[in-house]
């Protein structure tokens, strides 16, 4: 079928107007209580940590202060609020292209490429302009602006450019509109099977399409962005008003959520 935004926008409106049924509510609560899942992260994502090595990334520069010394460490992980951490410092030494680098090594974690990609992207003619002119947007004009700027840069995409958005946005002592969140193929993945559902129980028979189309694995429009950010916000409200003890003020607990699994729509 060809493309129709009309359609898309209902279903939009129709995702908002319901956002959780109570099973999702139900699993998000059970994921939060589960001390081998949820329950660190039941006052924030800021020990969510993950593994690297160092080693791999050598060839990469800037490289944070604060992370492990590359040619001393085989191994190490790094948290969210680490990475915050180093944000902060590479903001106060003006040099956006180090808080990119710590944003990159924490999103590919041990994934080999991680530090080639990474490379590639610092390698371009105003990569660093890029990075600062989209924080600044960031304050400004909010982080559908600063997700566009970004889109801009070769071989960076929406997973891992929103990652640098969203840790600049958890650094900056204030910023436009809702602060970034993490978007990635997982999470696209729940919101296009939810979406789906809410479109069938709608009697949408385009549902199905439309879904695949707006909630696809990767390269969504600054619009889109601003869609999932919504619906984020006010899901992460509903889960504070629920008898679930969700932390309220803390929609990237639920990036996290989803992202592990916690429910599934499906």
């Amino acid at each position: 079928m060809r493309f129709d935004q009309s359609s898309a926008d209902r279903l939009d409106a129709a995702m908002h107007a319901q956002l959780l049924p109570d099973e999702a509510v139900k699993s998000l609560g059970s994921w939060l209580a589960d001390p081998e899942r949820g329950r660190r992260y039941s006052h924030g994502s800021g020990a969510h940590a993950i593994p690297y090595s160092p080693r791999g990334w050598m060839a990469v520069a800037p490289w944070p202060d604060t992370f492990a010394d590359r040619a001393a460490v085989a191994s190490a992980s790094v948290s969210r609020a680490e990475v915050v951490a180093a944000v902060r410092a590479a903001q106060r030494s003006r040099s956006w292209a180090e808080a990119f680098v710590a944003t990159q090594v924490w999103g590919y974690g041990l994934t080999g490429y991680g530090p080639y990609r990474t490379g590639r992207v610092l390698a371009q003619p105003g990569a660093e302009d890029a990075f600062a002119e989209a924080v600044s947007l960031l304050v400004d004009d909010g982080a559908c602006a600063a997700y566009e700027r970004l889109r801009a840069v070769d071989g960076l995409g929406p997973a891992f450019l929103t990652k640098f958005l969203y840790f600049a946005g958890q650094a900056l002592p204030e910023v436009k509109g809702p602060r970034p969140l993490i978007l990635d193929s997982v999470l696209a993945g729940v919101l296009r099977r939810h979406a789906t559902k809410i479109g069938v129980v709608a009697g949408y028979a385009w549902a199905a399409p439309v879904a695949n189309r707006v909630w696809r694995d990767s390269d969504w429009t600054s619009h889109r962005y601003h869609v999932y950010l919504q619906w984020m916000y006010a899901v992460g409200d509903q889960l504070s008003a629920a008898s679930i003890e969700w932390p309220a003020g803390q929609p990237d607990v639920l990036e996290l959520a989803l992202f592990s699994g916690a429910w599934d729509p499906a």
